[in-house]
């Protein structure tokens, strides 16, 4: 069974930063492009970064430059360094990875992990 297995969420105050983790566990044949989407209470699931398995990077607008997605695809593992946290920045964060399971020819998929909670008082 895969499964994507995110850490790293928590309370922070304004100004403060959080590093986030999610790893793939499970038989995997490739992984290809991962990234974090993130989804405030009432809003739609917006993306924030992605990162190819090259390690070309793309950053939502609202970034401005404090977030960084990074990966190590030996470990199988997708990192979010935030910094500068605003309180908008609450949400719940979700990992995502384009993966193949068993061969080339396996579909490539989308999967997602659970969520993890990042709550920025001010």
């Amino acid at each position: 069974q895969v499964q994507l297995v995110e850490s790293g969420g928590g309370l922070v105050q304004a100004g403060g930063s959080l590093r986030l983790s999610c790893a793939a566990l499970g038989t995997i044949f490739g992984i290809y492009d991962m990234g974090w989407y993130r989804q405030a209470p009432g809003k739609q699931r917006d993306l924030v970064a992605t990162i190819s398995s090259i390690g070309t990077t793309r950053y939502a607008e609202f970034v401005e430059g404090r977030f960084t997605i990074s990966r190590d695809n030996a470990k199988r593992t997708v990192y979010l360094q935030m910094n500068s946290l605003k309180p908008e920045d609450t949400a719940v964060y979700y990992c995502e990875a384009d993966m193949k399971l068993v061969n080339r020819y396996s579909p490539t998929q989308a999967y997602w992990g659970q969520g993890t909670q990042v709550t920025v008082s001010s």
